[in-house]
């Protein structure tokens, strides 16, 4: 049998196409049996680097950033939460939902990696943001995340104040621009091959595959 496959994800937690594209190669994971052989590493990625703290009104956002007017962003929202759906993840769109700073959820993705608990924090960090109306920028909802998935709170507030972890984690993400990485999600399969954006389940059962020699 092959060794494990090493996936490195790089995504944002406010990045919609991250998690259906997730939940996709999940699915295909789960379809091929593979489970057991997958490693998965999330890596960091941020959509709005220089999103202030108060954050934005996602529709001024999206108009602002990409010229999407109201009924092109209708519709991509019922498109998304459609996709979702289809994989079980709730998407909860509602007026005056705002995109925010994902620095600090970095931060604690990175610790929570240290912790073997990194997986479970970034699900949570998605259902936070897209399913209940959690502004993961602010400190106190991070922490109580942090602890629901098993994180010690009191050494994830020390990690969101360690200027060397800000460091790692600002290098990382440059590390992966300078490789060309410009848009999430992208998964990297054994530090060798890379597919961008949120592709069928279809097309990963087949990556997956050939390279666990189904």
């Amino acid at each position: 049998m092959n060794d494990k496959i090493k996936l490195d994800i790089i995504s944002d937690v406010v990045c919609p196409w991250c998690i259906v594209g997730y939940k996709r190669l999940e699915a295909a994971i789960n379809e091929l049996g593979l489970q057991d052989r997958v490693e998965i590493e999330w890596q960091p990625f941020e959509l709005n680097p220089d999103m202030p703290r108060e954050g934005e009104e996602l529709r001024a956002h999206v108009l602002r950033k990409y010229g999407a007017q109201r009924e092109d962003s209708d519709k991509a929202r019922e498109n998304i939460t459609a996709l979702g759906a289809e994989y079980g993840f709730t998407f909860d769109y509602f007026e005056g939902m705002d995109i925010v700073n994902t620095r600090e959820a970095h931060l604690l993705l990175d610790f929570a990696h240290e912790q073997g608990l990194q997986h479970a924090l970034k699900q949570r960090l998605f259902a936070a943001f897209f399913s209940e109306r959690k502004d993961i920028s602010d400190r106190a909802v991070l922490l109580a995340e942090a602890e629901c998935v098993g994180l010690a709170p009191v050494e994830a507030a020390l990690a969101l104040d360690d200027d060397e972890r800000l460091q790692r984690v600002v290098n990382l993400e440059r590390q992966w621009q300078q490789q060309g990485i410009s848009g999430v999600p992208t998964v990297i399969f054994n530090r060798s091959s890379a597919m961008t954006g949120a592709h069928p389940q279809s097309t990963y059962k087949e990556v997956l595959g050939e390279l666990a020699g189904l």
